[in-house]
């Protein structure tokens, strides 16, 4: 799979972010977007994620905002993350909101921003459970479906 990378996008360290819009989202600035999935599971979460519903994906949130803290000059950075028990951080959420908004807009059906999540659940569900031969990670499969749909004619805020 080829991939368009930007270059403004990668830091001096060499991390970049998942994707970005080409034209500007909100304030004049371009959307840039890092998915992550933590595991709900892990050893690492379990204690945390058992008082606390969403704690992991938002804990993975926060960390993804600090580590790309210097593209808040040129771009508006969500992060977008969901726990592998299907949990979406507040800032997901809002995002695949305001691009079912934009879809039921142009396609004039309320179900629009229903259908998005259903479809998005779906590809982080199918890239949990592919092998790894089949297909990269969820991750990917998320931050591809949130590229297309970004780019369907949805209108800007």
């Amino acid at each position: 799979m080829h991939r368009i990378i930007i270059i403004s996008l990668i830091q001096q360290d060499g991390k970049r972010p998942d994707g970005t819009t080409l034209l500007p989202w909100a304030r004049g600035k371009t959307m840039a977007w890092d998915v992550t999935v933590p595991d709900n599971y892990a050893e690492s979460h379990i204690d945390q994620t058992a008082r606390e519903a969403c704690s992991a994906a938002n804990e993975a949130a926060a960390n993804k905002i600090v580590k790309y803290d210097t593209l808040s000059a040129s771009h508006l950075f969500l992060p977008v993350t969901v726990e592998s028990a299907g949990t979406w951080n507040q800032s997901a959420i809002e995002l695949i909101q305001e691009i079912g908004r934009g879809m039921t807009a142009v396609k004039e059906d309320t179900r629009e921003t229903v259908f998005l999540f259903q479809r998005l659940f779906i590809a982080l569900q199918r890239g949990m459970r592919s092998p790894s031969w089949l297909h990269s990670t969820p991750c990917d499969t998320l931050s591809w479906s949130l590229f297309l749909l970004s780019r369907c004619g949805v209108p800007a805020p």
